[in-house]
Protein backbone atom coordinates (compact mmCIF):
# COMPACT_ATOMS: atom_id res chain seq x y z
CA UNK A 1 0.00 0.00 0.00
CA UNK A 2 1.31 3.51 -0.73
CA UNK A 3 2.79 5.27 2.27
CA UNK A 4 0.89 8.19 3.78
CA UNK A 5 2.27 11.67 3.31
CA UNK A 6 3.12 12.08 7.01
CA UNK A 7 6.69 10.79 6.72
CA UNK A 8 7.32 13.01 3.70
CA UNK A 9 5.89 16.02 5.53
CA UNK A 10 8.22 15.40 8.50
CA UNK A 11 11.23 14.95 6.24
CA UNK A 12 10.57 18.16 4.31
CA UNK A 13 9.92 20.21 7.45
CA UNK A 14 13.10 18.87 9.06
CA UNK A 15 14.97 20.11 5.99
CA UNK A 16 13.47 23.59 6.44
CA UNK A 17 11.24 23.54 3.39
CA UNK A 18 8.35 26.05 3.48
CA UNK A 19 4.64 25.25 3.59
CA UNK A 20 4.01 26.13 -0.07
CA UNK A 21 6.75 23.77 -1.26
CA UNK A 22 5.33 20.99 0.94
CA UNK A 23 1.78 21.61 -0.25
CA UNK A 24 2.95 21.53 -3.87
CA UNK A 25 4.74 18.20 -3.37
CA UNK A 26 1.69 16.84 -1.54
CA UNK A 27 -0.34 17.61 -4.68
CA UNK A 28 1.94 15.43 -6.84
CA UNK A 29 2.27 12.67 -4.24
CA UNK A 30 -1.52 12.40 -4.17
CA UNK A 31 -1.54 12.03 -7.95
CA UNK A 32 1.09 9.30 -7.72
CA UNK A 33 -0.91 7.43 -5.08
CA UNK A 34 -4.00 7.68 -7.30
CA UNK A 35 -2.08 6.02 -10.13
CA UNK A 36 -1.50 9.11 -12.25
CA UNK A 37 1.45 8.62 -14.58
CA UNK A 38 1.72 12.11 -16.04
CA UNK A 39 1.75 10.60 -19.53
CA UNK A 40 0.12 12.48 -22.41
CA UNK A 41 -0.82 10.01 -25.17
CA UNK A 42 -0.95 11.01 -28.81
CA UNK A 43 -4.67 10.22 -28.90
CA UNK A 44 -5.38 13.15 -26.54
CA UNK A 45 -3.54 15.84 -28.51
CA UNK A 46 -3.25 17.25 -31.99
CA UNK A 47 -0.44 19.13 -33.72
CA UNK A 48 -0.24 22.92 -33.80
CA UNK A 49 -0.23 24.00 -37.42
CA UNK A 50 0.11 27.78 -37.30
CA UNK A 51 1.37 30.38 -34.85
CA UNK A 52 2.05 34.11 -34.86
CA UNK A 53 5.57 34.77 -36.15
CA UNK A 54 7.93 37.16 -34.41
CA UNK A 55 9.17 38.40 -37.79
CA UNK A 56 5.63 39.38 -38.82
CA UNK A 57 4.45 41.18 -35.70
CA UNK A 58 5.20 44.66 -36.94
CA UNK A 59 7.05 47.20 -34.87
CA UNK A 60 6.18 46.91 -31.19
CA UNK A 61 9.57 48.15 -30.00
CA UNK A 62 8.15 51.48 -28.76
CA UNK A 63 5.58 49.65 -26.63
CA UNK A 64 8.44 47.48 -25.39
CA UNK A 65 10.40 50.59 -24.46
CA UNK A 66 7.45 51.84 -22.42
CA UNK A 67 7.15 48.47 -20.64
CA UNK A 68 10.86 48.09 -19.91
CA UNK A 69 10.88 49.79 -16.52
CA UNK A 70 8.17 47.36 -15.33
CA UNK A 71 10.05 44.26 -16.53
CA UNK A 72 12.42 41.88 -14.74
CA UNK A 73 14.80 39.36 -16.34
CA UNK A 74 14.90 35.98 -14.57
CA UNK A 75 17.62 33.46 -15.39
CA UNK A 76 17.37 29.83 -14.31
CA UNK A 77 20.80 29.07 -12.87
CA UNK A 78 20.53 25.74 -11.07
CA UNK A 79 22.45 23.63 -13.61
CA UNK A 80 25.79 22.11 -12.66
CA UNK A 81 27.04 20.89 -16.03
CA UNK A 82 27.54 17.38 -14.64
CA UNK A 83 27.08 15.87 -18.12
CA UNK A 84 30.33 17.63 -19.05
CA UNK A 85 32.11 16.56 -15.87
CA UNK A 86 31.68 19.90 -14.11
CA UNK A 87 31.02 20.21 -10.39
CA UNK A 88 30.00 23.87 -10.23
CA UNK A 89 27.54 26.17 -11.98
CA UNK A 90 27.59 25.67 -15.74
CA UNK A 91 26.85 29.38 -16.16
CA UNK A 92 30.40 30.16 -14.96
CA UNK A 93 31.96 28.31 -17.88
CA UNK A 94 33.89 30.68 -20.21
CA UNK A 95 32.11 30.97 -23.54
CA UNK A 96 33.57 34.07 -25.24
CA UNK A 97 37.15 34.72 -24.16
CA UNK A 98 37.06 35.12 -20.39
CA UNK A 99 33.35 35.96 -20.38
CA UNK A 100 31.08 33.30 -18.91
CA UNK A 101 27.34 32.90 -19.47
CA UNK A 102 26.50 35.15 -16.53
CA UNK A 103 28.83 37.91 -17.76
CA UNK A 104 27.12 37.91 -21.16
CA UNK A 105 23.64 37.95 -19.58
CA UNK A 106 24.66 40.84 -17.31
CA UNK A 107 26.11 42.82 -20.24
CA UNK A 108 22.93 42.30 -22.25
CA UNK A 109 20.79 43.76 -19.46
CA UNK A 110 23.17 46.65 -18.80
CA UNK A 111 23.31 47.50 -22.52
CA UNK A 112 19.50 47.68 -22.68
CA UNK A 113 19.45 49.93 -19.62
CA UNK A 114 22.11 52.19 -21.08
CA UNK A 115 20.26 52.60 -24.38
CA UNK A 116 16.64 52.73 -23.17
CA UNK A 117 16.69 53.57 -19.46
CA UNK A 118 14.54 51.83 -16.87
CA UNK A 119 15.33 49.56 -13.94
CA UNK A 120 15.36 46.19 -15.74
CA UNK A 121 16.84 44.04 -12.96
CA UNK A 122 18.51 40.68 -13.55
CA UNK A 123 17.65 38.04 -10.91
CA UNK A 124 18.88 34.44 -10.77
CA UNK A 125 17.03 31.34 -9.61
CA UNK A 126 19.88 29.43 -7.97
CA UNK A 127 20.34 26.06 -6.36
CA UNK A 128 22.36 25.57 -3.19
CA UNK A 129 25.29 24.37 -5.28
CA UNK A 130 25.33 27.31 -7.68
CA UNK A 131 24.47 30.24 -5.44
CA UNK A 132 27.69 31.45 -3.79
CA UNK A 133 29.98 31.31 -6.82
CA UNK A 134 27.33 32.77 -9.15
CA UNK A 135 26.56 35.76 -6.91
CA UNK A 136 30.28 36.39 -6.49
CA UNK A 137 30.63 36.54 -10.28
CA UNK A 138 27.67 38.88 -10.70
CA UNK A 139 29.20 41.20 -8.10
CA UNK A 140 31.51 42.29 -10.95
CA UNK A 141 28.45 44.05 -12.40
CA UNK A 142 27.24 46.39 -9.60
CA UNK A 143 23.58 47.33 -9.38
CA UNK A 144 22.45 44.54 -11.66
CA UNK A 145 19.50 43.55 -9.46
CA UNK A 146 18.34 47.20 -9.18
CA UNK A 147 15.82 47.39 -6.30
CA UNK A 148 15.40 43.59 -5.97
CA UNK A 149 17.30 40.73 -4.32
CA UNK A 150 19.98 39.21 -6.55
CA UNK A 151 18.44 35.75 -6.49
CA UNK A 152 15.81 33.35 -5.26
CA UNK A 153 16.44 29.72 -4.34
CA UNK A 154 14.88 26.66 -5.89
CA UNK A 155 13.56 24.02 -3.51
CA UNK A 156 14.43 20.35 -3.25
CA UNK A 157 12.02 17.41 -2.93
CA UNK A 158 12.36 13.84 -1.64
CA UNK A 159 12.90 10.95 -3.97
CA UNK A 160 10.17 8.36 -3.45
CA UNK A 161 10.59 4.60 -3.41
CA UNK A 162 8.86 3.00 -6.39
CA UNK A 163 7.60 0.08 -4.28
CA UNK A 164 5.64 2.04 -1.63
CA UNK A 165 6.01 5.76 -2.51
CA UNK A 166 7.73 6.50 0.81
CA UNK A 167 10.74 8.84 1.00
CA UNK A 168 13.87 6.85 0.28
CA UNK A 169 16.53 6.57 2.99
CA UNK A 170 20.19 6.33 1.93
CA UNK A 171 22.54 6.95 4.90
CA UNK A 172 25.63 6.33 2.76
CA UNK A 173 24.84 9.58 0.90
CA UNK A 174 21.94 11.56 2.41
CA UNK A 175 22.01 14.04 -0.49
CA UNK A 176 20.96 11.18 -2.78
CA UNK A 177 17.61 11.16 -0.93
CA UNK A 178 16.71 14.47 -2.59
CA UNK A 179 16.31 15.78 -6.11
CA UNK A 180 15.51 19.10 -7.78
CA UNK A 181 11.80 19.50 -8.63
CA UNK A 182 12.41 20.78 -12.17
CA UNK A 183 12.22 24.39 -13.32
CA UNK A 184 8.47 24.39 -12.74
CA UNK A 185 9.57 25.10 -9.17
CA UNK A 186 10.00 28.71 -10.29
CA UNK A 187 6.37 29.48 -9.40
CA UNK A 188 6.33 28.23 -5.78
CA UNK A 189 9.83 29.69 -5.31
CA UNK A 190 8.57 33.11 -6.37
CA UNK A 191 5.99 32.83 -3.57
CA UNK A 192 8.15 31.37 -0.79
CA UNK A 193 11.03 33.76 -1.43
CA UNK A 194 8.69 36.75 -1.20
CA UNK A 195 10.00 37.91 -4.57
CA UNK A 196 6.60 37.86 -6.32
CA UNK A 197 5.07 40.08 -3.63
CA UNK A 198 8.06 42.41 -3.79
CA UNK A 199 7.89 42.65 -7.57
CA UNK A 200 4.25 43.66 -7.44
CA UNK A 201 4.83 46.16 -4.61
CA UNK A 202 7.53 47.87 -6.67
CA UNK A 203 5.47 48.15 -9.83
CA UNK A 204 6.89 45.30 -11.91
CA UNK A 205 4.39 43.74 -14.27
CA UNK A 206 6.32 41.54 -16.71
CA UNK A 207 9.02 38.88 -16.36
CA UNK A 208 11.20 37.45 -19.12
CA UNK A 209 12.44 34.01 -18.06
CA UNK A 210 15.09 31.88 -19.77
CA UNK A 211 17.86 29.38 -19.07
CA UNK A 212 21.23 30.80 -18.07
CA UNK A 213 22.98 28.66 -20.71
CA UNK A 214 20.93 30.08 -23.60
CA UNK A 215 22.92 33.05 -24.87
CA UNK A 216 20.38 33.66 -27.63
CA UNK A 217 17.73 34.59 -25.05
CA UNK A 218 18.27 38.35 -25.01
CA UNK A 219 15.26 40.45 -24.02
CA UNK A 220 13.61 41.58 -27.26
CA UNK A 221 11.77 44.90 -27.11
CA UNK A 222 9.46 43.93 -29.96
CA UNK A 223 8.30 40.74 -28.27
CA UNK A 224 7.96 42.55 -24.93
CA UNK A 225 5.88 45.29 -26.58
CA UNK A 226 3.58 42.78 -28.27
CA UNK A 227 3.19 40.74 -25.07
CA UNK A 228 2.38 43.83 -23.02
CA UNK A 229 0.03 45.35 -25.61
CA UNK A 230 -1.99 42.15 -26.04
CA UNK A 231 -2.42 41.70 -22.28
CA UNK A 232 -1.44 38.04 -22.35
CA UNK A 233 -0.95 36.21 -19.03
CA UNK A 234 1.69 33.82 -20.42
CA UNK A 235 3.70 33.53 -23.63
CA UNK A 236 6.06 30.76 -24.73
CA UNK A 237 8.67 31.29 -27.44
CA UNK A 238 8.93 28.28 -29.74
CA UNK A 239 11.04 27.58 -32.79
CA UNK A 240 10.93 25.11 -35.66
CA UNK A 241 12.05 21.64 -34.62
CA UNK A 242 14.95 19.95 -36.35
CA UNK A 243 16.18 16.37 -36.17
CA UNK A 244 18.44 17.50 -33.33
CA UNK A 245 15.32 18.38 -31.29
CA UNK A 246 13.55 15.03 -31.61
CA UNK A 247 13.90 14.29 -27.89
CA UNK A 248 12.97 17.76 -26.67
CA UNK A 249 9.61 19.05 -25.45
CA UNK A 250 7.18 20.07 -28.19
CA UNK A 251 4.09 22.24 -28.42
CA UNK A 252 0.71 20.58 -28.96
CA UNK A 253 -2.98 21.27 -28.53
CA UNK A 254 -5.27 19.20 -26.34
CA UNK A 255 -8.18 17.93 -28.43
CA UNK A 256 -11.01 20.39 -27.88
CA UNK A 257 -8.82 22.51 -25.60
CA UNK A 258 -5.87 24.83 -25.37
CA UNK A 259 -2.12 24.64 -25.87
CA UNK A 260 0.13 22.33 -23.89
CA UNK A 261 3.77 21.31 -23.63
CA UNK A 262 4.68 17.61 -23.84
CA UNK A 263 8.12 16.54 -22.61
CA UNK A 264 9.72 13.23 -23.61
CA UNK A 265 9.14 11.78 -20.12
CA UNK A 266 5.40 12.42 -20.62
CA UNK A 267 5.18 10.42 -23.84
CA UNK A 268 4.00 6.78 -23.72
CA UNK A 269 6.53 4.46 -25.35
CA UNK A 270 3.93 3.43 -27.94
CA UNK A 271 3.75 7.06 -29.13
CA UNK A 272 7.48 7.71 -29.32
CA UNK A 273 7.55 7.71 -33.11
CA UNK A 274 4.88 10.43 -33.26
CA UNK A 275 6.66 12.40 -30.53
CA UNK A 276 9.89 12.40 -32.53
CA UNK A 277 8.23 13.27 -35.85
CA UNK A 278 9.40 16.85 -36.33
CA UNK A 279 7.08 17.33 -39.31
CA UNK A 280 4.03 16.37 -37.26
CA UNK A 281 4.93 18.30 -34.10
CA UNK A 282 6.74 21.25 -35.64
CA UNK A 283 7.40 23.55 -32.70
CA UNK A 284 10.03 23.14 -30.01
CA UNK A 285 9.97 24.87 -26.62
CA UNK A 286 12.92 27.26 -26.25
CA UNK A 287 12.18 27.74 -22.54
CA UNK A 288 12.05 31.49 -23.16
CA UNK A 289 8.88 32.55 -21.36
CA UNK A 290 7.03 35.82 -20.69
CA UNK A 291 4.92 36.14 -17.54
CA UNK A 292 2.33 38.72 -16.59
CA UNK A 293 3.10 38.99 -12.88
CA UNK A 294 -0.32 40.23 -11.65
CA UNK A 295 -2.00 37.43 -13.63
CA UNK A 296 0.39 34.88 -12.11
CA UNK A 297 -0.32 36.20 -8.60
CA UNK A 298 -4.09 35.93 -9.18
CA UNK A 299 -3.81 32.38 -10.51
CA UNK A 300 -1.67 31.29 -7.58
CA UNK A 301 -4.03 32.90 -5.06
CA UNK A 302 -7.04 31.14 -6.61
CA UNK A 303 -5.21 27.79 -6.42
CA UNK A 304 -3.88 28.11 -2.87
CA UNK A 305 -0.36 28.79 -4.23
CA UNK A 306 -0.27 25.32 -5.86
CA UNK A 307 -0.33 26.00 -9.59
CA UNK A 308 -0.91 22.32 -10.39
CA UNK A 309 1.41 21.95 -13.38
CA UNK A 310 1.34 18.62 -15.20
CA UNK A 311 3.50 16.07 -13.39
CA UNK A 312 6.64 14.50 -14.88
CA UNK A 313 7.53 11.13 -13.35
CA UNK A 314 11.11 9.92 -13.86
CA UNK A 315 12.31 6.53 -12.63
CA UNK A 316 15.90 6.32 -11.38
CA UNK A 317 18.10 4.34 -9.01
CA UNK A 318 19.33 6.00 -5.81
CA UNK A 319 22.85 5.42 -7.14
CA UNK A 320 22.30 5.80 -10.89
CA UNK A 321 25.27 3.64 -11.84
CA UNK A 322 24.24 0.83 -9.47
CA UNK A 323 21.06 -1.00 -10.55
CA UNK A 324 21.08 -2.97 -7.28
CA UNK A 325 20.12 0.18 -5.33
CA UNK A 326 16.43 1.00 -4.74
CA UNK A 327 14.36 2.29 -7.61
CA UNK A 328 12.92 5.74 -6.97
CA UNK A 329 10.54 8.21 -8.55
CA UNK A 330 11.71 11.76 -9.14
CA UNK A 331 8.69 14.04 -9.47
CA UNK A 332 9.34 17.12 -11.58
CA UNK A 333 7.48 19.84 -13.44
CA UNK A 334 8.43 22.06 -16.38
CA UNK A 335 7.84 25.80 -16.10
CA UNK A 336 6.66 25.90 -19.72
CA UNK A 337 3.79 23.57 -18.87
CA UNK A 338 2.06 26.57 -17.26
CA UNK A 339 0.91 27.05 -20.85
CA UNK A 340 -1.98 24.70 -20.03
CA UNK A 341 -2.83 26.49 -16.76
CA UNK A 342 -3.58 29.96 -18.14
CA UNK A 343 -6.73 30.04 -20.24
CA UNK A 344 -5.40 32.74 -22.59
CA UNK A 345 -1.78 31.55 -22.82
CA UNK A 346 -0.19 31.85 -26.23
CA UNK A 347 2.90 30.75 -28.15
CA UNK A 348 5.07 32.71 -30.59
CA UNK A 349 7.32 31.34 -33.32
CA UNK A 350 10.77 32.94 -33.04
CA UNK A 351 13.93 32.53 -35.13
CA UNK A 352 16.39 29.82 -34.17
CA UNK A 353 18.87 32.51 -33.15
CA UNK A 354 16.91 32.94 -29.90
CA UNK A 355 17.74 29.36 -28.95
CA UNK A 356 21.48 28.77 -28.52
CA UNK A 357 21.89 26.61 -25.41
CA UNK A 358 25.07 24.77 -24.48
CA UNK A 359 24.25 21.24 -23.36
CA UNK A 360 27.37 19.45 -24.64
CA UNK A 361 30.97 20.25 -25.53
CA UNK A 362 29.90 20.09 -29.20
CA UNK A 363 27.54 23.01 -28.53
CA UNK A 364 30.30 24.80 -26.61
CA UNK A 365 32.70 24.56 -29.55
CA UNK A 366 30.21 26.24 -31.90
CA UNK A 367 29.39 29.06 -29.44
CA UNK A 368 33.09 29.74 -28.81
CA UNK A 369 33.93 29.75 -32.51
CA UNK A 370 33.70 32.47 -35.14
CA UNK A 371 30.37 31.00 -36.30
CA UNK A 372 29.01 33.56 -33.81
CA UNK A 373 29.92 37.13 -33.04
CA UNK A 374 29.26 38.99 -29.82
CA UNK A 375 28.10 42.52 -30.59
CA UNK A 376 28.95 45.57 -28.42
CA UNK A 377 25.49 45.15 -26.83
CA UNK A 378 26.38 41.53 -25.92
CA UNK A 379 24.00 40.06 -28.48
CA UNK A 380 25.19 36.64 -29.66
CA UNK A 381 24.64 36.81 -33.40
CA UNK A 382 25.26 33.99 -35.94
CA UNK A 383 27.77 34.81 -38.66
CA UNK A 384 26.87 31.77 -40.74
CA UNK A 385 23.54 30.36 -41.85
CA UNK A 386 22.79 27.65 -41.17
CA UNK A 387 25.02 27.24 -38.16
CA UNK A 388 27.49 24.36 -38.35
CA UNK A 389 26.51 20.99 -36.92
CA UNK A 390 29.31 19.62 -34.74
CA UNK A 391 29.60 16.02 -33.53
CA UNK A 392 32.55 15.34 -31.23
CA UNK A 393 33.38 11.77 -30.21
CA UNK A 394 31.96 11.48 -26.66
CA UNK A 395 34.70 9.06 -25.62
CA UNK A 396 37.32 11.79 -26.05
CA UNK A 397 35.40 15.08 -25.81
CA UNK A 398 32.38 14.64 -23.51
CA UNK A 399 34.21 15.79 -20.37
CA UNK A 400 35.25 19.43 -20.27
CA UNK A 401 38.84 18.70 -19.24
CA UNK A 402 39.31 16.31 -22.19
CA UNK A 403 37.66 18.80 -24.56
CA UNK A 404 39.92 21.67 -23.45
CA UNK A 405 43.03 19.51 -23.81
CA UNK A 406 42.22 18.85 -27.48
CA UNK A 407 41.68 22.55 -28.32
CA UNK A 408 44.65 24.06 -26.44
CA UNK A 409 44.78 27.15 -28.68
CA UNK A 410 41.05 27.70 -28.91
CA UNK A 411 38.39 26.58 -31.39
CA UNK A 412 38.98 26.26 -35.12
CA UNK A 413 37.28 28.65 -37.52
CA UNK A 414 33.80 27.27 -38.23
CA UNK A 415 32.37 30.25 -40.08
CA UNK A 416 32.41 28.42 -43.41
CA UNK A 417 31.68 24.99 -41.94
CA UNK A 418 28.41 23.11 -42.47
CA UNK A 419 29.26 19.97 -40.51
CA UNK A 420 32.25 18.77 -38.48
CA UNK A 421 32.35 15.19 -37.28
CA UNK A 422 35.29 14.02 -35.17
CA UNK A 423 35.81 10.33 -34.47
CA UNK A 424 38.61 9.22 -32.18
CA UNK A 425 41.33 11.24 -30.46
CA UNK A 426 42.07 14.37 -32.50
CA UNK A 427 43.95 17.42 -31.20
CA UNK A 428 43.60 20.77 -32.99
CA UNK A 429 46.44 23.23 -33.48
CA UNK A 430 46.26 27.01 -33.68
CA UNK A 431 44.37 28.87 -36.45
CA UNK A 432 42.78 25.77 -37.97
CA UNK A 433 40.02 26.49 -40.54
CA UNK A 434 37.18 24.06 -41.24
CA UNK A 435 35.17 24.52 -44.45
CA UNK A 436 32.13 22.67 -45.81
CA UNK A 437 31.52 19.17 -44.48
CA UNK A 438 34.50 17.60 -42.74
CA UNK A 439 34.97 14.25 -41.04
CA UNK A 440 38.13 13.52 -39.06
CA UNK A 441 38.89 9.99 -37.96
CA UNK A 442 41.74 8.86 -35.71
CA UNK A 443 42.49 5.16 -35.49
CA UNK A 444 42.17 3.62 -32.01
CA UNK A 445 45.31 4.20 -29.99
CA UNK A 446 46.73 6.58 -32.62
CA UNK A 447 45.97 10.23 -31.75
CA UNK A 448 45.73 12.57 -34.72
CA UNK A 449 47.37 16.02 -34.57
CA UNK A 450 45.92 18.77 -36.78
CA UNK A 451 48.82 21.18 -37.41
CA UNK A 452 48.73 24.94 -36.90
CA UNK A 453 47.16 26.81 -39.79
CA UNK A 454 45.61 23.72 -41.38
CA UNK A 455 42.68 24.28 -43.75
CA UNK A 456 40.30 21.31 -43.70
CA UNK A 457 37.86 20.56 -46.52
CA UNK A 458 35.86 17.38 -47.06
Amino acid sequence: MPAAFDAIDRKMRAAGLPDVAIATFRHYHAQLVAGTTGLIPESEIEPVERLPDADALGDHAEAGHRALDATVVLKLNGGLGTSMGMEGAKSLLPVRGERCFLDVAAEQVLALRCRHGGRLPLVLMNSFRTRDASLARLARHPGLAADLPSDLMQHKVPRLRVDDLSPVSWPADPEAEWCPPGHGDLYPALVTSGLLARLLERGYRHAFVSNADNLGARLDLGVLGWFASEGMPFLMEVTERTEADRKGGHLARRRGGGLLLRESAQCPSADLQAFQDVRRHRFFNTNNLWLDLPALARELAERGNVLGLPMIRNEKHVVPADPSTPRVWQLETAMGSALSVFADARALRVPRTRFAPVKTTSDLLVVRSDAYELTPEAELRPRSSPLPVVELDPEHYRLLADFEARFPSGPPSLRACRRLRVLGDVCFGRDVVVEGEVELRAEPGKPLEIPDGARLRG
